[in-house]
């Protein structure tokens, strides 16, 4: 009976050596894109008013883990026997994303009236301010449902020929990672500025080691935020550019370009394709509308 019970305790230890390292490795493998959802999901979460930040965060962080129960079990069942339909997911969320990146570029350089920063200025009730933050929150849980799939995917894929219990520990792990360390990252950068006031407010005077480092943290926020903005337009083309670089015929263009320029360069390309039509669509509703 004991030399069962230490045989059973035997094999957990050495399925949970074998999940630690494939973890380790499916980590690594999504590092990259794990740095570009951090990136994307900042800027998504800033410009809200200072005691909303955390409400819709939390909103987007709750979209998040529910998009993780749907995507890690269909990623399971289509693994298995409808591995061809991953890749065509994938496409189609990279077309989004490199629109989504477009479309901010496009704008940046020809200012609309739908831009975030006006459309605080311009609402006027409590009702207002919450239909955008339930949209805005949506396209955030939207694009974030973009990015777990490609997680999801490379981690599976580092996972592949494994035991399927051994899959779906690691893969798991990963998508947990995915939500609570981002989102986590992301609270403390849009409450920077929270610390710092509350740093200057104990402060003894304006030359205390305690209100410089406030001072500092109330400054750089904004720039943050800012360099967070560009940050998160690169990484959504950056993540669309490499999931059509893994196109077959893609994958062997221009061999000699580098592969952050080719998979920026492809997405950019796709993404103002993808606007442009989009733009025609649209136009083309609105005169049949009428």
């Amino acid at each position: 009976m004991a030399s069962g019970i230490f045989a059973i305790l035997d094999d957990i230890a050495t399925l949970m050596d074998d999940v630690a390292a494939m973890s380790k490795v499916a980590a690594k493998k999504t590092a990259g894109i794990l740095g570009d959802d951090l990136a994307v999901n900042a800027e998504k979460a800033s410009g809200f008013a200072s005691s909303r930040e955390i409400p819709v965060l939390w909103a987007i962080s709750k979209g998040s883990l529910i998009n993780k129960l749907i995507i890690l079990p269909v990623a399971f069942l289509l693994s298995a026997f409808l591995p061809w339909a991953i890749n065509i997911i994938l496409i189609i969320g990279g077309i989004y994303l490199a629109f989504e990146g477009a479309e901010k570029i496009y704008h940046f350089f020809v200012p609309h009236h739908n831009s975030k920063a006006e459309e605080l200025k311009e609402v006027q009730t409590k009702e207002e301010i919450l239909a955008i933050e339930k949209e805005r929150i949506k396209s955030a849980i939207i694009t974030d449902f973009i990015l777990s799939v490609e997680i999801v995917i490379i981690a599976l894929g580092t996972v592949v020929g494994q035991e399927i219990w051994n899959q779906i520990i690691v893969v798991s792990i990963i998508a947990l990672i995915a939500t609570v360390g981002v989102y986590g990252i992301v609270a403390l950068i849009v409450r920077m500025d929270e610390a710092g006031y509350k740093l200057i407010a104990k402060s003894k005077s304006e030359k205390s080691f305690l209100h410089k480092i406030g001072q500092l943290l109330v400054n750089a926020l904004p720039k943050v935020i800012q360099a967070l903005s560009v940050i998160g337009t690169i990484a959504l083309l950056l993540v669309a550019g490499g999931i059509f670089n893994h196109i077959e015929f893609m994958h062997h263009l221009f061999p000699w370009m580098p592969s952050m320029l080719k998979d920026f360069l492809a997405g950019l390309v796709v993404g103002f394709i993808a606007f442009f039509v989009f733009q025609i669509v649209l136009k083309i509703y609105h005169r049949i509308a009428k």
